[in-house]
């Protein structure tokens, strides 16, 4: 096994800034090929519908199929699966689906209202999405957390309907997968990826309806895809690797945050581990971990590629500088292996999820803690959160003026629009209080 050969930074070097600049960036860029293809394959399931899933079904997955009728799933098949799959198996997703789906409840948002003193009424309707599609990768990739992830919060949110578009290369499916839609209730199954599933979704064919959102993960050409149909459909989010960072004061095992380090870097080569200490002898240690433990792991040629490239320790000088480089990396997972860390709270600003103290691996909140796993990356957590209930439903703003609020309100209105020239604006106000005695 070659050498572990994170990058060494030290936050008190006069280069940490752009050095650390460097190490976060992060630009999922689509080559023109990639871009000119993925256009293509948008536009030819718009004009063909059915026929061009079908036909990239048949292309892409290797796979030998006559009509739409054999892509789709019957719900016999996701049931014949939950109840093929070992009970071990089973009971984990539905031990799994019963936390998320309890923590995803605290999250709904309730209708409200208020009358002025006139009468006047305002407030907020909340009304769930009618559909949603949710993109679940295929074939020996086998993610069932992922399901459970993205379409409980949409159940629990009301969605009136939720499809699944999965690939199946050489016509392979997870039995997992598909015994977690079960659990979850999702609605239709249809066996399509890459950019024509996201085009299905986006725009609808003949059997395919139009979604409202779609959400999940997916390679280069399925982000590229989703940023092409943007307008046309909702995004959760288009997101880069994954990535976690690790602030520990130097009083964890260090096997333990080694491992926590791998289980980002095992997703793939791109995905990002960073170690924060200001113990230097404890970033020694755990490097040391690392170089020991990682001939055991089956992915151990991915995750050394995911260090070498993009991995890194970072020496600081005290706790708040810790907190100020956690800040401008705003990681998608944030570990603070820590004596207190929810004293940190106050301190830490961006981040995608926190887990906190040396019992709270990120793995936990990756399958069954029942905080959602999709996360912002690259930064976004400066400005975007995980996915969640919120994110399927949507607020209306509520209206309705008294004769006497009317009146009230027509001044003001029609100072503001004649100051913008709006003369019509104007006058539909006016008319209202013109009519009030």
């Amino acid at each position: 096994m070659a050498e572990l050969t994170p990058r060494r930074l030290n936050a008190g070097d006069s280069e940490f800034d752009s050095q650390l600049a460097e190490l976060i960036s992060w630009e999922q860029v689509s080559d023109q090929q990639v871009e000119s293809q993925v256009r293509d394959i948008i536009d030819t399931v718009r004009r063909d519908g059915d026929a061009a899933l079908v036909a990239y079904t048949n292309r892409f997955d290797r796979r030998a199929v006559a009509n739409f009728s054999e892509l789709e799933l019957p719900a016999a098949a996701l049931e014949q699966a939950l109840q093929t799959i070992p009970a071990a198996q089973r009971s984990a997703l539905e031990a799994a689906a019963a936390r998320i789906e309890s923590y995803h409840r605290h999250q709904l948002q309730e209708s409200w209202s208020y009358r002025e003193a006139d009468g006047t009424l305002l407030g907020q309707q909340i009304t769930p999405l009618d559909r949603a599609g949710l993109y679940v990768p295929g074939g020996k990739a086998s993610y069932p957390s992922s399901v459970l992830m993205n379409a409980i919060p949409a159940k629990v949110a009301g969605v009136g309907e939720l499809i699944v578009t999965v690939p199946a290369p050489d016509g392979e499916l997870s039995p997992l997968v598909l015994a977690a839609a079960a659990i979850a209730g999702v609605d239709r199954v249809v066996t399509i990826g890459g950019a024509q599933a996201v085009a299905a979704l986006a725009y609808g064919t003949q059997s395919i309806p139009k979604v409202d959102k779609i959400t999940g993960p997916g390679n280069i050409y399925v982000a590229t895809a989703k940023r092409m149909v943007f307008g046309a459909v909702g995004l959760d989010m288009v997101a880069g690797p994954s990535e976690i960072l690790v602030i520990c004061d130097g009083l964890t095992d260090p096997d333990w945050i080694a491992m926590d380090l791998f289980s980002q870097a095992e997703h793939d080569q791109q995905a990002q581990s960073i170690l924060i200490s200001w113990d230097a002898a404890f970033l020694d240690a755990v490097l040391a971990s690392m170089q020991r433990l990682l001939p055991s792991l089956e992915r151990a040629e991915v995750i050394e590629q995911s260090i070498n490239q993009r991995g890194a320790m970072i020496l600081v000088d005290s706790p708040a500088q810790a907190a100020a480089v956690s800040n401008t990396i705003a990681p998608e997972h944030l570990e603070l292996s820590v004596a207190d860390p929810e004293q940190w709270l106050a301190t830490i600003r961006h981040a995608g999820a926190i887990f906190m103290g040396r019992h709270t691996p990120e793995a936990l909140g990756d399958y069954c803690a029942g905080p959602n796993h999709v996360l912002p990356t690259s930064a976004t957590a400066r400005f975007s959160s995980p996915l969640g209930v919120y994110d399927f439903q949507k607020r209306s703003s509520l209206i309705n003026c008294s004769p006497a609020g009317a009146a009230s309100l027509a001044g003001v209105a029609s100072v503001l629009a004649r100051g913008e020239s709006l003369t019509a604006h104007a006058r539909s106000a006016e008319l209202r209080g013109e009519g009030y005695e």
